[in-house]
């Protein structure tokens, strides 16, 4: 597992049932509300100061995971994509990455093509059992509720970044 995840040099994310708990909320006016964990959030930014990108590829289209993809500094963003293996491909291409640097999480069936080509491919408590066989790791958390911090964690101490990016938080 460490050297698998010493390798990571980007993390992608799936949106609803990873960053999410998968549900879409819409009020009286048809306005779309979703729910992040802040302390996926800051697992997200800890990755980015160990210099672990962020990306984001997900089926829909919303304007509030434009704007928490803002909000975290995500600039790599693809949404109401129908096959994901396409904008996979051009993040690798764009970033020069090779597969094995990747590390993605997914949660249901659209996910497989990804899942299967990654050097860690990690999914949710509760994700469907298809995508189960095909992970190298499962989190004890379900999606939206710290499993994206669970994996972040999981990529700084196996990978050898945890020391360097906490070690503000626990001098005294």
């Amino acid at each position: 597992m460490q050297e698998r995840l010493g390798k990571i040099r980007l993390l992608l994310l799936d949106v609803d049932g990873i960053m999410t708990d998968g549900r879409i909320v819409y009020d009286n006016n048809g306005i779309e509300t979703k729910s992040f964990d802040v302390k996926d959030g800051h697992g997200l930014k800890l990755l980015q100061r160990a210099g672990i990108r962020i990306g984001i590829i997900t089926g829909r289209q919303s304007e509030v995971v434009a704007f928490r993809a803002r909000e975290l500094a995500i600039d790599i963003l693809y949404q109401g994509v129908k096959d994901k293996l396409v904008p996979f491909r051009e993040i690798l291409d764009n970033l020069g990455l090779g597969e094995e640097e990747v590390a993605y999480m997914g949660d249901d069936v659209v996910d497989l093509p990804i899942l299967r080509r990654v050097g860690f491919a990690a999914t949710v408590a509760d994700a469907v059992p298809e995508v189960l066989p095909l992970v190298h790791y499962v989190t004890g958390k379900k999606g939206g509720r710290g499993a994206v911090r669970e994996v972040c964690d999981l990529i700084l101490k196996e990978g050898g970044h945890w020391e360097g990016v906490t070690a503000r938080y626990f001098q005294g």
